[in-house]
């Protein structure tokens, strides 16, 4: 799985003093701007590809916000960092080359409270803010990359195959670039120390880093070595905690309140685990023994596991005590959902235009409001809707995959091919964008402008891959 042999190799390993020198220009000397795009689009692409990607809009805008929320107190800020989850039980996250940050659902579920898991993402942000990977890169050759590539490979096949995983991993030159990443402390200790700022400027509660990597650290000990996957690839010892801890101490007392979509996004993952079966009994078990925090998420949650059964009158039930508690965009989301699917289109829609009027920055309800216009027959407000919402947010691949649903609908070939292929290119795969535009092309309709349009993408999309193979 890409994600995790990433988090193996990307996550920056242990922590580390402070006098880390301003490598400047040295730090881009083996990792161009045009060389981490490059890598970031090969590793992405693989992710969006693999089925351990959480395609789930609501949780990858939630992982987003919080995110935005601790880069804007970060050098971060800067550039564009985008955050996803990843379908995995274990508690781990990971910085990625070209800003990406990619989360376990098993964290997010072993986070007892919201500054526990803004205490990691922070550290991760620190990890980009800093340049960490750069830094590394630059006190080798250009040999680095290689290698890097190559362990992940190999990492990749032991996931399968663990004989050939453990084979290709036991080369002298793998192996040697292994123990150096996982020695690198310097980094850990200056992530923790930026990513303890980060945490307390964006108005979380410090103590929520410290707590979740004592509690890391005691089960490190309980289960000897069975450690949490987070401290294999961010290595914990008693000092750097005891750093943490004394920091922490010297702040004044903040007590913070998790957001609502915390406890939301919680329980959305737990009615996605196992059969639809398993988790509307987890759920309703939560909701009858009042076993968390929020009412309101376990109602949630269950009206999640009963769609799974298609049981969406049930759902509605579930899901009314919860709309009536507590004003979120994730609740109007679900109950619009929920019309739909019982064909009510016309209810759905007005839920989802109110909803949009409320939240317009709450993506997740756009993609519903655009995929149920397509469902009424109202295709053509959807490809305006999505076309609107892509020229203004281009780097969504969602939005052009609505874009090429509603123009599929509307019997638009090229149009809906050269939306799909700008979501693949998104995405990174630039060759299924190739083909999916050399199939527009191919289609036969489209207008003097549209053919030009698509030509000239086809043949920009087909010069970087050329240049990336010649580079290789």
């Amino acid at each position: 799985m890409p994600s995790l042999l990433l988090a193996l190799l990307l996550a920056m390993p242990p922590g580390m003093a402070s006098n880390l020198p301003d490598l400047g220009e040295s730090s881009r000397q083996f990792l161009s701007d045009r060389q981490e795009r490059d890598i970031a689009r090969s590793i992405m692409r693989d992710i969006y590809a693999s089925p351990a990607y959480l395609a789930d809009p609501e949780t990858e805008a939630y992982l987003n916000n919080l995110g935005s929320r601790l880069a804007a107190e970060s050098t971060a800020s800067t550039r564009s960092l985008s955050f996803f989850a990843v379908r995995e039980p274990s508690i781990n996250a990971f910085a990625l080359p070209g800003g990406y940050i990619g989360v376990h659902t098993g964290l997010i579920q072993a986070a007892e409270s919201e500054s526990e898991l803004a205490g990691v993402l922070a550290h991760e942000i620190a990890h980009i803010s800093q340049e960490h990977l750069s830094r590394m890169i630059a006190q080798h050759d250009q040999g680095y990359l290689p290698t890097l590539a190559a362990i992940a490979v190999a990492v990749l096949a032991a996931r399968s195959n663990a004989q050939v995983g453990s084979a290709a991993l036991a080369t002298s030159q793998a192996l040697s670039l292994q123990n150096q990443l996982n020695f690198t402390r310097e980094h850990e200790r200056e992530a923790d120390r930026i990513g303890l700022d980060i945490l307390t400027s964006a108005d979380f509660d410090p103590r929520g880093m410290s707590g979740f990597f004592n509690r890391l650290q005691r089960a490190n000990r309980l289960y000897d070595n069975n450690a949490p996957e987070y401290l294999r690839t961010h290595p914990i010892n008693s000092q750097r905690i005891a750093d943490i801890d004394s920091r922490v101490e010297h702040m004044p007392y903040r007590q913070v309140r998790d957001s609502n979509e915390f406890h939301f996004v919680r329980a959305r993952l737990t009615a996605m685990e196992g059969t639809p079966e398993e988790a509307v009994a987890r759920l309703r078990d939560q909701v009858q023994n009042r076993k968390t925090p929020l009412e309101a998420a376990s109602r949630y949650g269950l009206a999640l596991a009963l769609a799974r059964q298609d049981k969406h009158a049930e759902a509605e039930k579930e899901l009314a005590p919860a709309l009536k508690s507590v004003d979120s965009p994730m609740l109007l989301n679900l109950r619009a959902e929920l019309r739909a699917r019982a064909g009510d289109y016309r209810q759905a829609l007005d839920l989802y235009r109110s909803g949009m009027a409320r939240y317009p920055l709450h993506l997740p309800l756009v993609y519903g409001y655009g995929g149920t216009l397509i469902l009424a027959g109202q295709a053509q407000q959807a490809a305006d809707l999505a076309a609107a919402q892509a020229a203004s947010r281009p780097d969504d691949a969602r939005l052009w995959r609505l874009l090429a649903q509603a123009r599929a609908a509307l019997g638009q070939k090229l149009a809906s091919h050269r939306a799909e292929a700008e979501a693949f290119a998104v995405q990174g795969n630039l060759a299924a964008a190739l083909e999916q535009i050399n199939l527009g092309l191919k289609a036969g309709d489209g207008d003097f402008y549209e053919l030009s349009a698509a030509e000239a993408r086809r043949r920009e999309w087909q010069e970087t891959l050329t240049a990336e193979s010649s580079r290789k």
